[in-house]
């Protein structure tokens, strides 16, 4: 196990029905965000983002993320190691 060098974090996302793939599209624009996916189960999308700071991947979250339309609500996991 190696600690993780640069911040990461995974970002779970509600959305409203049906907008999920513009969603999406939408997340693969921003500079951060290194992978979104589809998935089915409690969340909608997972999405993983970097940055060069924590209180970046914040703002990446706060201003980016979470403010995007039909975004329900978000829940994000910081990492704290990798294998």
């Amino acid at each position: 196990m190696m600690i993780t060098e640069m911040p990461v974090a995974f970002v779970l996302i509600n959305t409203d029905l049906g907008t999920e793939r513009d969603l999406l599209i939408k997340l693969g624009k921003i500079k951060n965000v290194e992978e979104a996916h589809f998935v089915y189960g409690v969340y909608d999308i997972i999405a993983k983002i970097s940055a060069d700071t924590m209180e970046e991947v914040k703002e990446i979250v706060a201003w980016k993320i979470r403010r995007l339309e039909n975004v329900r609500s978000t829940l994000t996991m910081l990492v704290i190691e990798t294998l």
